[in-house]
């Protein structure tokens, strides 16, 4: 075997482009399946209550109609079953008569086609008996409670009260960030059947593996009995993580009418019946001597969640990670409200904590009279501040460096208002992330063929980032080969368990496993009959207590143009700059940030998903209402990697899905301060935020 140019470090265009631009990659609803039957949701329109009467008589009446499956007649599921934080209520649909958020679905119509299956949905007829719901979110709620600790435990390192008290200058502010949908171009949708006792998805999800796991638990069978794939999906974001109501609805439906059913949300079905990032109410306290050495840390957050499963939006975290300080207190706290259980929203906790605390120490440098950049390299710490352990490599200071060379922050006026273009004021803004980073275990198969080519086996999901791209260049450099003779599987629970593309670990961790098969294959082909396969299991290879800690790490800078007679923000210039270990295709990686800088924009300026008070359903749950950047939103947008290498790697791998969007709202909004001289605090800044009263144009 040999190898003249290393495929790791290439920048290659996807091997799947061409299928996906000529319409030929097939997606969960693509599929040609013989006899299918098709499923549309009918969803509470009360976030509280219990329903009264189901009246489906005629929607029964109705062309094509095979039937409705609702909580009187659905197949039994176990009650037990749940997702990656337990047991988890909002998988047990069609199961009773109570109704705990609006948007649950409460029936089921299946019918020969999805038009005679909408209209049917139409004429079914559900009365409620209405109870009381609270939506009422914030920090000091009666019903807070502390959140889990499943990640972690809370920072209390120093005497807080006494550091807070000897600060020459002490900022204490309150950050707000809203409920946020994921928005995936492509909505959720799957086609399920049975085979005897087997059940078979085609699912669009981002862990084939484990929706099969939650899907064997509900339906009480063997997980080898459950086959998931999910070759190509259009995007996730998060979102496509936990099992969908599609899947389990069209599963139930397949039992029940014995044939295949399709599920295929609408974009309004996707807003009401699938997770979201959760609201957060946030208070900053920090304290700092005069020359802007950092005393205090207080990160108090809140975030909402629904008594039906746990979640954790760790907004805290980098709060132990960033800054160093004699005294640093983290509290997270959870707020259990109607609504549907939240799901991870790229870069969750990261994300929403990073606005709260890099707007605090913009408005530290401000009080300060000191430059936020020098504000943040003067409290680089050695070690990692509430726990003292080494870090693993921390590239920080040279993204804010570079990235201050690049973006030209050193001729900012810090002065705000300094800078107008006529009505319009300019301003620039920076702010500092991090995010954490490892590896979960995962099952490979590599096979040696006769023929000299290579067949890769590995329960990886590539929902648009490039895995495909990417682990056959991982792939070939591993065996010694060109890319030309790997021949990649995935997306397929049957190809054995997979950590799914989520928490910026996806391609870090099927990356290890494949890089242990390899060279467990490249031991034993010394034997000339071919095929030969080796087959790993990293589980028991992890360290999950890893000696140092491991993060990427960004620099965010930002320049924005505010018209203070309209209200309106535009971001002009973005510039990122990021260590996130070795860089398999920078093509495919700077792809990666960008994508995630502009998602920090469009939550910035856009994103808010709004609720009727009356009902507590969305009211802006379509793409008419709820505002995502488009192209006439995007500015001018610039990302770099600085050299970097994990050690505790093998191939000195971290993730970069998710960096690029925590930080890049932080950035705007004190772009927005430098620009106006106004704080927003909340998010996202809408021209009614941002508008001056008396200034015309």
């Amino acid at each position: 075997m040999n190898q003249d140019t290393p495929a790791v470090g290439a920048p290659r265009p996807r091997i799947e482009g061409r299928l996906k631009v000529t319409g030929a990659a097939t997606y969960a609803a693509d599929v040609p399946v013989p006899d299918l039957a098709h499923g549309w949701l009918v969803t509470a329109t009360v976030s509280r209550g219990r329903i009264r009467d189901l009246d489906v008589s005629a929607a029964l009446a109705m062309p094509g109609v095979l039937g409705v499956l609702d909580h009187r007649n659905a197949p039994r599921l176990n009650p037990k079953a749940g997702g990656f934080f337990g047991p988890d209520g909002s998988l047990q649909l069609l199961q009773d008569d109570e109704i705990p958020y609006a948007g649950r679905p409460v029936a089921l119509v299946v019918a020969e086609t999805p038009e005679q299956a909408s209209a049917a949905a139409a004429a079914v007829r559900v009365t409620y008996d209405v109870e009381a719901h609270d939506l009422d979110f914030r920090l000091g709620h009666p019903a807070t409670r502390p959140a889990s600790t499943a990640f972690g435990p809370e920072a209390d390192t120093g005497d807080l009260e006494a550091e807070l008290a000897a600060s020459a200058v002490v900022v204490e502010e309150r950050y707000r960030t809203p409920e946020e949908s994921h928005c995936a171009m492509e909505p959720h949708a799957a086609t399920t059947w049975w085979d005897g006792d087997d059940l078979h998805v085609l699912d669009s999800n981002q862990g084939a593996f484990s929706v099969s796991e939650v899907l064997a638990a509900l339906w009480s069978v063997d997980r080898e009995r459950v086959h998931v794939r999910s070759e190509h999906v259009g995007g996730g974001f998060g979102g496509k993580g936990p099992c969908g109501p599609q899947v389990i609805l069209g599963s139930m439906a397949a039992r029940a009418f014995g044939r295949p059913v399709r599920v295929a949300l609408t974009r309004a079905q996707v807003f009401e019946t699938t997770s979201s990032r959760p609201p957060t109410d946030q208070l900053m306290t920090i304290g700092a001597d005069a020359d802007g050495r950092l005393r205090a840390i207080h990160h108090r957050a809140a975030y909402a969640l629904s008594p039906l499963a746990e979640y954790i939006e760790w907004c805290t975290e980098q709060a132990k990670i960033l800054y160093t300080a004699p005294a640093i207190r983290t509290q997270l706290t959870a707020v259990p409200l109607d609504v549907l259980p939240p799901a991870s929203m790229r870069g969750p906790g990261a994300t929403p904590g990073s606005f709260a605390l890099e707007s605090a120490m913009d408005e530290l440098a401000e009080r300060l009279d000191l430059d936020p950049l020098e504000l943040r390299l003067r409290n680089e710490p050695t070690v990692t501040p509430a726990t003292g352990r080494p870090f693993s490599t921390r590239r920080l200071v040279s993204c804010l460096r570079e990235g201050s060379r690049r973006f030209g922050w050193a001729a900012r006026d810090r002065r705000p208002r300094s800078r107008r273009e006529g009505p319009l004021l300019i301003g620039t803004g920076l702010a500092a992330t991090s995010f954490s980073a490892g590896v979960f275990p995962s099952t490979a198969s590599i096979t040696a063929e006769a023929d000299g080519t290579f067949t890769v086996a590995i329960g990886a999901s590539d929902i648009g980032t490039g895995a495909r791209t990417a682990l056959t260049a991982v792939a070939a450099d591993a065996l010694g080969v060109g890319t030309e003779r790997i021949r990649l599987h995935l997306g397929d629970s049957d190809l054995g368990m997979a950590w799914g593309a989520g928490g910026s670990r996806g391609t870090t961790s099927w990356s290890f496993a494949i890089g242990k098969a390899a060279a467990e294959l490249r031991a034993r082909l010394a034997d000339p009959v071919r095929p030969v396969t080796a087959t790993v299991d990293t589980t028991t290879m992890i360290d999950y207590q890893p000696a140092r800690e491991r993060q990427t790490y960004s620099a965010v800078f930002a320049e924005v143009a505010v018209d203070p007679a309209t209200g309106e923000v535009r971001v002009r210039r973005l510039l990122g700059m990021f260590a996130v270990g070795r860089v398999i295709n920078p093509l495919l990686a700077r792809s990666q940030v960008v994508g995630g800088m502009i998602m920090g924009l469009s939550m910035a300026l856009h994103e808010e998903s709004v609720r009727d008070p009356g009902t507590g359903r969305q009211a802006n749950g379509d793409f008419a209402g709820y505002h995502i950047a488009a192209h006439a939103d995007v500015p001018d947008v610039e990302a770099e990697f600085v050299p970097d290498y994990e050690p505790q790697d093998p191939l000195g791998l971290n993730g970069l899905g998710e960096i690029g969007t925590a930080g890049t709202a932080a950035a705007i909004a004190n772009a927005v301060w430098h620009a106006t001289g106004r704080r927003q605090r909340t998010l996202p800044i809408r021209l009614d935020r941002v508008l001056e009263p008396g200034v015309t144009g």
